[in-house]
């Protein structure tokens, strides 16, 4: 269960960071841009807590990480 769990969890994080980059290239400006992907940020800090709990934190921060770098740059 726990490895269903991490695929969830890694989707979940792809998607967000998915649409922060639409976000970041959307015609929203300003306050709510920036509003966007602050609440797009707060979801992937919840599912990174949730991945902690089941990888370790090391494992989950270096999973986010490589998933930002790849989808975001």
């Amino acid at each position: 269960m726990a490895d269903s769990e991490v695929a969830l969890l890694k989707e979940k994080i792809r998607l967000e960071y998915e649409a922060m980059k639409q976000g970041l290239s959307g015609l929203a400006s300003g306050t709510a841009q920036h509003a966007f992907i602050d609440a797009r940020m707060h979801r992937v800090d919840e599912y990174h807590e949730q991945l902690e709990q089941i990888v370790g934190e090391e494992e989950a921060t270096q999973t986010v990480v490589d998933i930002y770098t790849r989808i975001i740059g």
